[in-house]
């Protein structure tokens, strides 16, 4: 099967299960434990490990539980554009030097020891709303590659490409500031 199909199928098939909780292996040890993480109480997050200061909600959601709102899904390019938009609109959390993650910086987030979400839900609640992220990474420099970009599937942690401009690659959006 064609791996764009698999990933439609995948997609659709997701978009109809109910919500699951979230499940660790209690053997594997915490790659993003609590500690990692500095909640500032502004609606960010410091990742003491990688210096990134991340918004803990997804675009479109808000609060402490980021529970308000609706999450907000964008094509490719609309994502990079993002945060332009939130930058030039005076910010957010006093900061206007928001970004879209390149795909490392995204998969940083990654809790190896948990699926549905594979992200610590302490430190990002309701990631089961945001669970395809787009990147700022595009596949490759190949030709016939030219249209696609990385995103990273929270639900099992894996990173993963798609057409940037199908209908189907309405993906949502987690901005990040510092690094790079």
């Amino acid at each position: 099967m064609n791996k764009y199909v698999t990933c439609f199928f995948f997609l659709a098939l997701s978009a109809s299960l109910p919500a699951q909780a979230q499940v660790c292996q209690v053997a594997i040890p915490a790659s993003a434990p609590d500690s990692r993480y500095q909640v500032n109480g502004n609606g960010t997050v410091t990742d003491l490990q990688t210096g990134l200061m991340w918004k803990q909600c997804a675009e479109g959601l808000s609060g402490t539980s980021c529970s308000t709102g609706t999450v907000k899904t964008f094509l490719w390019q609309q994502a990079l554009q993002r945060p332009s938009v939130i930058n030039t609109q005076g910010g957010f959390a006093g900061h206007t030097d928001w970004r879209l993650p390149n795909v490392k910086e995204l998969e940083s987030l990654r809790e190896i020891s948990c699926d549905a979400p594979a992200v610590n839900i302490t430190v990002f609640p309701n990631t089961k709303l945001s669970i395809f992220v787009w990147s700022s990474s595009p596949y490759g420099s190949i030709s016939n590659a030219s249209n696609i970009s990385w995103y990273v599937e929270f639900i099992n942690g894996s990173s993963t490409s798609f057409l940037r401009d199908s209908i189907d690659s309405n993906f949502n959006v987690r901005l990040v500031r510092g690094g790079q």
